[in-house]
């Protein structure tokens, strides 16, 4: 027997978001837990960085990444403060803050606990709340249960790698943690293909939740500045170098904040329902990520050249040192260029050029000294911001009607 036919009234579902909803403070404090979880990272990376730590580090990033974004996604669809989509949050927030205490041990076993299998299991979890509370959530939108089941088979499937592989070591686990990275990924894409994009409902929302996200970021990434200087602060040469990062750390919020997101967050808003969930999706979800990857990145190349120059190392950065310092830089730098491309802004010859001169530039920052090495970056950086003030970026591109939506097929 129902409680319908106990004459219990029925247990009511999440109730859906306005859409002119605005971030909770409840939601940063996710968002503050999940950066967290990112600049852990740059400890499982190392001091000094390798190849091999760097790309673990790149495979984890990417992976908690779409965990994040898909709760942005739900958190769009219904309040994340409220009843038992908090409670879900919460889990959320402490599956988070495990796999962050723990990812320095995500591909080497330590004492006590394992560090691998705990990383696995708390991703799981994320992913798992996340699906039961969408599919609860889903409410009115035609056929939206439907692919969130869809998408929800495919994450199964990338989780039996990814626990195998954290049982397993050597390449056997880097072997099937790549192959459930590429099911998980993959398979997010093939869900969109097949079923389309989660609906969006509130665009204002969306967007401003990934600036904050973003900014969070930008934020956590000077406290590398603190990690590499260490004792020696108070030396002149490690506070030049320290306010060196600072100002690229600078240049990147500028070039973001400054016309790129107030445009595409115009754009976004003033879309036609019909391609507004594409955009949020390819724009959003997927290119922000670059954005993210270039913070991370060049904060670790930037604790790497304080960390030298604390400890009076005159040898040049190491090639991972350098990778992340300018590759850092150029990975923002194009996601900056994509984002303003996919919200119909025009992208200026200017601001391309500096986007492909920084990773060009990569063998001459290996090979200068690695305060020097950070100079040449900030003054390429400087130059990216000055150029985006003169040649107007962040304006409607040629086919686009003045919110900046392509007038053109899609």
């Amino acid at each position: 027997m129902t409680g319908a036919d106990r004459g219990c009234p029925p247990v009511p579902g999440p109730r859906a978001a306005p859409r002119d909803r605005a971030v909770r403070p409840f939601e940063i404090f996710f968002d503050l837990v999940f950066v967290f979880t990112l600049t852990r990272i740059m400890v499982l990376i190392g001091r000094p960085p390798t190849a091999s730590t760097m790309g673990q580090g790149l495979l984890l990033l990417v992976l908690l990444w779409f965990a994040w974004s898909s709760f942005t996604w739900l958190g769009n669809q219904t309040p994340a403060d409220v009843g038992v989509v908090r409670a879900g949050f919460l889990v959320a927030m402490a599956a988070l803050f495990v796999a962050a205490l723990v990812m320095p041990r995500a591909w080497t076993p330590a004492p006590g606990l394992d560090g691998p299998l705990l990383v696995a299991l708390a991703y799981v979890l994320l992913r798992a709340v996340h699906l039961a509370l969408y599919h609860r959530a889903a409410g009115d939108p035609p056929g939206l249960r439907q692919r969130i089941r869809f998408f929800a088979v495919i994450s199964a499937v990338s989780w039996l790698p990814l626990l195998l592989g954290a049982l397993l070591a050597g390449a056997a686990h880097t072997t099937l943690w790549v192959l459930a990275f590429l099911v998980e990924v993959g398979g997010q894409r093939l869900s969109y293909a097949a079923r389309g994009a989660w609906p969006l409902r509130a665009p204002n929302y969306f967007a401003e939740r990934h600036g904050l996200v973003l900014i969070i970021a930008l934020g956590e990434s000077l406290v590398a500045a603190g990690v590499g200087a260490g004792s020696a602060a108070t030396r002149p040469a490690v506070l030049g170098v320290a306010l060196l990062g600072l100002a690229s750390t600078v240049c990147l919020w500028w070039l973001y904040f400054d016309r790129t997101a107030p445009a595409a967050r115009r754009m976004l808003a003033r879309a036609p329902e019909d391609r507004r969930d594409r955009i949020a999706a390819d724009a959003y979800s997927q290119t922000h990520l670059l954005l993210i990857v270039g913070v991370i990145y060049l904060a670790l190349g930037v604790e790497q050249v304080l960390a030298h120059v604390a400890e009076e190392h005159s040898a040049p950065l190491g090639w991972p040192g350098a990778v992340a310092l300018y590759g850092g830089a150029g990975t923002y730098l194009a996601g900056r260029l994509l984002l303003g491309r996919l919200t119909g802004q025009a992208v200026r010859p200017a601001a391309a050029v500096l986007a492909v001169a920084v990773p060009l530039l990569l063998p001459l920052g290996r090979a200068l000294p690695p305060a020097a090495a950070l100079g040449l970056l900030t003054a390429l950086l400087i130059a990216a911001t000055v150029a985006d003030r003169l040649t107007g970026s962040g304006h409607p591109a040629a086919g686009t009607d003045p919110a900046g939506i392509p007038t053109g097929p899609a």
